[in-house]
């Protein structure tokens, strides 16, 4: 059984100033260095026409886990994420898809981006699936709730990152 993650988020800047906030490989990288975690980089990144993939890559300390997390697991884990985006017409489509090292499992998502009245918003839905016998469930509600958390600290910072622009 999965966990849902749903995100939204509105801007109040262009569809293409959001975008650019969000895909550009500079802007990716300033919000990995303000958001933190161990060795946080991007880690490759492609741009070809309407077309954008990316991955993060970002360390989590041993002592930032639960302790069920670390009963399991000792030392620091990665998560990885991979992003793609696309320009579909008047919007931009996104996938991603993300694992948590080494917890057998992963997390995937699809996001929009699109003008609704006068903002700009950002939709993510998603979900996560961790493959732990008896534990899995409540390892997927951790981590859809830190990801659900990541996701709001990334359009916070975000809408300052546009802010200051």
């Amino acid at each position: 059984m999965a966990f849902p993650i749903e995100h939204r988020a509105e801007f109040t800047q262009s569809l293409a100033e959001v975008f650019t906030a969000l895909s550009d490989r500079d802007a990716l990288q300033t919000r990995l260095d303000a958001i933190g975690g161990i060795n946080a980089r991007v880690a490759t990144y492609s741009h070809e026409g309407d077309q954008w993939s990316f991955l993060l890559r970002q360390g989590v300390g041993a002592d930032k886990l639960p302790s069920f997390v670390r009963a399991l697991h000792s030392g620091d884990i990665v998560v990885e994420r991979e992003q793609t985006w696309a320009r579909t017409g008047e919007k931009y489509t996104g996938t991603e898809k993300a694992t948590v090292g080494p917890i057998p499992g992963d997390i995937t998502a699809r996001s929009e981006l699109f003008v609704e009245g006068d903002v700009t918003v950002l939709r993510v839905d998603g979900e996560v699936k961790i493959r732990i016998p008896l534990i899995g469930g409540r390892f997927e509600g951790f981590v859809a709730g830190e990801v659900t958390k990541l996701l709001q600290r990334e359009t916070e910072f975000t809408a300052q990152w546009l802010a200051a622009r």
